[in-house]
């Protein structure tokens, strides 16, 4: 039986550039950063939770050929590789927070649903980021 997920995994083009937007700007922390030969392991986090790590993974040896790579270079600058979606407890005080910390790409503002309150942007390779924040609404939220 399956117990917990431990780490799941998001492309970049930069993993120095990488982690210091999802350490610097969108407030995670650094889990594990190893050399192994030519390989680095480098995980960030949810701070103080300990849970499920994100690989940030970077197309090319020794994990993709060099075809394989530019393929996988080309769909994360599109978008076109998934994302990641994360919980807060205040996204429009979040939003404010990433504002001031340079965050630009927004590609929307909070906004309330049925479901809660959320807001997504985009890091710097264009994978989607969603923050939600779960929970009542009010009665005037869009559809």
């Amino acid at each position: 039986m399956i117990t917990k997920l431990n780490v799941t995994s998001i492309y970049v083009l930069d993993k120095d550039e990488a982690l210091d937007f999802y350490v610097n700007k969108l407030g995670l922390e650094k889990s594990n950063d190893v050399q192994q030969g030519s390989y680095r392991w480098l995980t960030v986090r949810v701070p103080g939770n300990g849970g499920t790590e994100i690989s940030l993974e970077q197309p090319g040896p020794p994990l993709h050929d060099d075809a394989t790579a530019e393929q996988l270079r080309e769909l994360i600058t599109k978008g076109a590789l998934g994302g990641l979606v994360l919980n807060t407890d205040d996204a429009r005080a979040l939003y404010e927070t990433l504002k001031a910390r340079g965050v630009t790409d927004f590609t929307q503002e909070p906004t309330d649903h049925f479901y809660g309150t959320d807001m997504s942007l985009r890091d710097p390779f264009g994978n989607a980021i969603r923050i939600l924040q779960q929970g009542n609404v009010p009665q005037e939220a869009t559809p």
